[in-house]
């Protein structure tokens, strides 16, 4: 099979239009249903057999996920289950893998891993608590789906199974962090772990519970009713408002990259990022940007491959971002404010896993203060202009930034840390001298000497090293900047989420380029055929 021609991806949709997904709402209870139509491939080419999925099942998914947190405050417990007869979901298709370019591959398979975590987060932090009901054989990335759910009902009909069985079969790894979260999340003991990931036709019945790869068995007799009482009882424990009333999540409709508040525009080799900061009487402008942005950072992910450096600013007034910022994060036990600071904090945590170089560039009239200096402290290098604007020497304006609340751990990184603790790892002493300056507007020599930028350049050298700095970056190999910026980015403990974007993918993409995978004899290619693949044996 050839190499698929990648589409320009749009990541709108709205369940009256879902190809692969039935949503129903039954009070308390959402119910998600896998059907995915085999025709329906995102790209064409291949058949979504088995209800397997591809870039557009989950985005469908996604789209899903974040209704329900918005939309649908009442909603205490999701069922993610399959419409089909006799199978849950056969996982990321096979044909969609052998036939993608790798960056399309690693796009997906990030896509994909970061839908999960959402499902995980809404478990975590909205009271949403996720229920895979396993009504029929279970393999691959569909065990990885139900695996992001936080119970597990598998039908006992002597023939279910959940499996693993990408090793065996395809010489790849479980992509959407399958193995990571067998053991640390299941605690599945490692020598079980190592037989269940090698066996091609998975585990069922009362094994798969004694091996906590599932909570429980019901017969199929039962199956529907177990499933909902499972529902009701998890829907029970949960503190989400009974009576609130949803914020629909209406289409945003960009003009090419250009939103309300967020604007990009493309270079030959750089994107230039602005986000604006909110009108003095908006009421909706920090969900409005997280909308945007996390649209924005999506598109340009899967559609500017080779546009390598982004370049963010951002315009507007500060202490009106600050006040807008404790509008909403000054009500912990409002849920749609609580929602709000969760969907910035994964956007933010999406901008970290982007493999992009990030610059930020403060100038005079910008507004990097509490939630939007997340964005430049996100950045691999910070720049502050120390002068006056460069198409007006005569302005007294300057530029600034400004700490706040937010930027101690109100919205934590992959690694568990504050974007400050991660810069400053273990540094507790400035973490403490940080924070007595919460307030202060600090100038680019303040900001300089405090280490919250890389440098404070003067208004008669910021063009030239600016662009040096950018041409610099085009300049080296954008493999090497991936490995090196995703290194830098997550400093200290290792958590679920950093094994599965780091150690888990970086080895999953070692492997998709690796011949015994994705060669012309490779287990990718020849799964299907009837031909058994061609491994190269050295271990490496």
């Amino acid at each position: 099979m050839t190499a698929t021609v990648s589409p320009e991806v749009s990541f709108t949709r709205s369940p009256a239009a879902y190809r692969h997904w039935n949503l129903r709402i039954e009070g308390a209870v959402a119910w998600l249903e896998l059907d995915v139509a085999e025709d329906g491939g995102i790209v064409p080419g291949y058949e979504l057999k088995l209800n397997s999925y591809d870039l557009g099942v989950d985005i469908e998914l996604y789209d899903a996920v974040q209704r329900l947190r918005f939309e649908h405050p009442g909603v205490r417990t999701v069922v993610v289950t399959s419409a089909k007869d006799n199978v849950f979901c056969a996982g990321a298709n096979i044909r969609m893998l052998a036939g993608s370019s790798p960056e399309w591959k690693v796009n997906f398979c990030k896509f994909t891993n970061e839908t999960r975590n959402a499902m995980e987060d809404a478990t975590e932090h909205s009271g949403q608590t996720y229920l895979a009901a396993v009504n029929g054989s279970c393999a691959g990335g569909g065990y990885e789906l139900a695996l992001a759910c936080d119970h597990i009902i598998l039908i006992d009909d002597n023939s279910s199974t959940v499996a693993l069985p990408e090793v065996p079969l395809l010489g790849v790894l479980p992509g959407t962090g399958g193995l990571t979260r067998v053991v640390d999340k299941r605690r599945v003991r490692k020598d079980r772990a190592d037989v269940f990931a090698t066996r091609s036709d998975g585990i069922r019945g009362k094994t798969a519970v004694e091996w906590r790869l599932v909570d429980e068995l019901a017969p199929r007799r039962d199956f529907a009713e177990v499933v909902r009482q499972r529902a009701l009882e998890l829907a029970g424990r949960s503190s989400r408002p009974a009576d609130a009333t949803g914020v629909e999540l209406t289409p945003l409709e960009p003009d090419g990259y250009a939103y309300r508040y967020v604007k990009a525009e493309l270079g030959a080799e750089t994107v230039d990022i602005t986000v604006h900061g909110p009108d003095e009487h908006a009421t909706d402008w920090l969900l409005t940007m997280t909308r945007e942005l996390d649209d924005l950072i999506l598109r340009l992910r899967t559609n500017e491959p080779e546009l390598g450096t982004w370049v963010i600013r951002t315009a507007g007034d500060a202490e009106t971002v600050l006040a807008h910022e404790e509008a909403v994060l000054g009500k912990p036990d409002d849920w749609l404010c609580n929602e709000i600071i969760h969907y910035y904090k994964r956007t933010l945590k999406r901008l970290d896993v982007t493999s992009r170089s990030l610059i930020a560039l403060i100038e005079p009239g910008s507004c990097f203060a509490g939630v939007l200096l997340e964005l430049a402290l996100a950045a691999d290098r910070q720049y502050i202009l120390d002068g006056p604007p460069i198409e007006d020497e005569d302005s007294p304006l300057r530029a600034s930034i400004r700490l706040s609340e937010a930027n101690f751990g109100r919205f934590p990184m992959g690694n568990g840390l504050s974007r400050l603790e991660s810069r400053f790892y273990q540094e507790t002493d400035h973490l403490a001298w940080l924070r007595k300056e919460i307030g202060h507007t600090l100038t680019p020599a303040e900001a300089n000497e405090l280490g919250l930028v890389t440098d404070a350049l003067d208004d008669i050298d910021w063009e030239d090293e600016i662009r040096i700095v950018l041409e610099g970056r085009a300049a080296l190999s954008p493999d090497s900047l991936t490995g090196m910026e995703a290194n830098h980015r997550f400093v200290g403990p290792e958590t679920l989420e950093t094994k599965i974007f780091g150690r888990l993918t970086a080895w999953q993409n070692w492997i998709f380029n690796r011949p015994n995978a994705a060669g012309p004899d490779g287990a990718l290619r020849r799964y299907g055929t009837g031909r058994k693949a061609v491994f190269d044996r050295k271990r490496v």
